[in-house]
């Protein structure tokens, strides 16, 4: 008897990405040359970090703040439909109430022109003079045909945000992140233990070199039902962590990407 449970073909990447602080513009270039690297990989679904089309700069989230018609979006927009390709970016986005502090998003920008924003649930004690958090315990998109739970840095350390997702049916969990050297150790053990115990596939997305006053210790990585590390970046160099579910499992790869073309571009 055929097993009703086979997995469907799926290849998923974070983005280890460096961010100007507070250049929209120069981080959309660098956004794109990585979709076109994960492109060549075959990648359907590319995670970048949090905040990565400003930086993390808690600052210039006011001055920054994006809607799903925003310009600075358009060439991502775009890319995401030539390439049939699911984006998740980092950028300031509208509160939910009005007159509020601006929301730390996660903007979801699907192959078929669509986009969708998560506001962080969660927030840093440090993050609150700048910014409001959003009011969904979990959120859920269908992301190459796989249910993807949105999580955005602080929202990993609060275990009931992955279960909220699982909850909601997510068989992935998302995650942009800037974890330090010092923080990365438990937090990337909570994302372990949280493909283990909810049987879904976890993805971390870190940064590549500083943001905002923080050193990002790197290491992207994918972690697959059960809780087995699928493949995670050595250190923070830029580039795309992918990992593809086929019939016989899980695999994944590192392949870096040159961004040094990208300095004679005004």
């Amino acid at each position: 008897m055929n097993n009703p449970t086979v997995s469907t073909p799926l290849r998923i990447a974070a983005a280890q990405s460096p961010s100007v602080p507070g250049d929209v513009a120069r981080n959309v270039l660098i956004h794109l040359a990585f979709v076109r690297v994960a492109a060549s990989e075959g990648v359907q679904v590319l995670v970048f970090p949090e905040l990565s089309l400003t930086g993390y700069e808690p600052a210039v989230l006011a001055a920054n703040v994006l809607d799903a018609d925003h310009a600075a979006l358009a060439p991502l927009r775009q890319a995401a439909r030539e390439q049939g390709m699911a984006i998740v970016v980092g950028g300031p986005a509208a509160p939910v109430q009005a007159g509020a502090l601006p929301a730390i998003g996660a903007w979801v920008l699907a192959p078929d022109g669509s986009v969708a924003l998560y506001r962080k649930r969660h927030l840093h004690t440090s993050e609150e003079r700048f910014a409001s958090a959003g009011t969904h315990d979990a959120q859920v998109h269908l992301l190459a045909g796989e249910p993807t739970g949105m999580a955005v840095c602080a929202d990993i350390t609060h275990p009931e945000h992955a279960r909220a997702a699982h909850g909601a049916g997510a068989a992935l969990y998302a995650a942009g992140a800037l974890i330090s050297h010092q923080g990365y150790g438990p937090e990337s053990a909570l994302l372990q233990d949280y493909a283990r115990e909810h049987a879904m596939a976890v993805l971390l997305a870190n940064y590549s070199g500083p943001s905002g006053g923080y050193v990002s210790a790197g290491r992207s990585a994918v972690w697959e039902p059960g809780g087995r590390c699928v493949v995670a970046a050595e250190g923070d160099a830029p580039c795309i962590v992918w990992a593809a579910r086929g019939d016989c499992g899980w695999s994944g790869g590192v392949v870096a990407v040159d961004l040094q073309h990208l300095a004679a571009v005004a």
